[in-house]
């Protein structure tokens, strides 16, 4: 490969306590596309994306072996900032999960937390945040309400914006429109496609459609094994892989 992969997984394995919930995980992630995870329930998609920013760390009795770098460093080494890491690679969860204040302040909460107080500062963070999220034109005139008052597809891209305001490089999304409605959800896949000029994206679909509509490459987890990864219409057209095609073409699942 010519470009430099962004994330290289290898050899990697998770358990918790003795259940092994990934077994040798081995691919690349490329710079600025959107790789999607998908596959059914306990496969080890969210184990996998909560991996890349380290919040599995947080689970009493969870233990891996392998390597995920990052712009060719561990992750994992003795030395990492969590932080750091954590406002590099980014994580946006299922349910929208607005902080009860206003619009302006849910996307300003980060940069606060880092010491940015100048309110002019926050401003142009807020408007460049809401603007990637493909927001800015429907709140700008609103800012100072509650973004507890915004719609469901409207508060998952406010928390997009939220995890913006941070400047990651990378972007995971954990099944981000499981909750919306279908244009609600087609918003959030236009405003990925738009993301991904800047970013780098890992997403946990919430189907099989949405995994193939905006994935530049995809991987299908099993059982926590990696059976097959590629670019997306190779995945969805011609698997190389039977348990891949039954998947796709909804034999099981």
């Amino acid at each position: 490969m010519s470009q430099e992969s962004k994330i290289v997984i290898e050899d990697f394995n998770f358990y918790y306590d003795s259940v092994q919930a990934l077994k040798n995980i081995n691919f690349h992630i490329q710079p600025n596309q959107i790789f999607t995870i998908f596959g059914p329930a306990r496969s080890g998609k969210t184990t996998l994306l909560k991996s890349l920013n380290r919040l599995t760390d947080l689970t009493f009795g969870a233990r891996h072996t392998g390597t995920i770098l990052l712009d060719g460093k561990d992750i994992y080494e003795p030395k990492q900032n969590l932080t750091q890491l954590r406002k590099r690679v980014g994580m946006v969860f299922d349910l929208p999960t607005p902080l009860p204040m206003s619009i302006f302040d849910n996307v300003a909460y980060g940069p606060k937390l880092t010491k940015i107080m100048n309110r002019g500062r926050l401003a142009e963070i807020v408007e460049k945040a809401l603007g990637a999220a493909v927001l800015w034109e429907e709140v700008k005139d609103r800012l100072h309400t509650s973004a507890l008052r915004l719609s469901g597809g409207q508060q998952q891209r406010l928390c997009i914006a939220r995890t913006l305001a941070l400047e990651p490089e990378v972007l995971l999304l954990d099944e981000p429109c499981s909750g919306l409605d279908p244009i609600s959800t087609t918003s959030i896949e236009e405003t990925l496609t738009q993301l991904k000029k800047d970013y780098t994206i890992v997403l946990v679909p919430h189907n099989i459609q949405q995994a193939s509509r905006v994935a530049d490459r995809s991987g299908f987890f099993l059982n926590g094994e990696l059976v097959e990864e590629g670019p997306v219409y190779q995945i969805f057209t011609k698997p190389r892989d039977k348990q891949t095609e039954d998947y796709v073409t909804g034999k099981f699942g």
